[in-house]
């Protein structure tokens, strides 16, 4: 069975990083789906000092990640990583069971779910 949410070391450098900076280093990284966007969902990423009764934790690098069992169809094989390039960086996301996404590159949508699409 695919790994909900894998995250790559690159990825993991970062998040650690952006921990440290913003004084979260006790806290989870929380990879969630909203509805909204142009497509219907996008993705959610921040730090959460608790896991809720809903929650999976996984770890990776060292990072104790969240997932809400709801948000784990939708995201199984996803891969965040974190690109750099010479115009700055940022994190990406690869998600198996996006059928469609938009160019902003946040929203999309799954074959089973739909979400709520919004005007860009």
């Amino acid at each position: 069975m695919a790994q909900v949410v894998e995250i790559t070391e690159a990825a993991s450098f970062q998040v650690k990083e952006m921990m440290r900076h913003n004084e979260e280093e006790d806290s989870f990284l929380r990879v969630a789906v909203k509805g909204g966007g142009c497509s219907g969902l996008t993705y959610g990423m921040g730090f959460e000092k608790e896991q809720g009764s809903d929650d999976d934790i996984l770890e990776q690098f060292g990072i104790r990640i969240l997932v809400a069992r709801e948000d784990a169809p939708i995201l199984t094989g996803t891969v965040v990583d974190y690109k750099q390039s010479l115009m700055g960086g940022g994190f990406t996301i690869e998600n198996p069971n996006a059928i469609a996404s938009c160019g902003c590159g946040t929203s999309f949508r799954t074959a089973k779910k739909a979400g709520t699409p919004e005007s860009c």
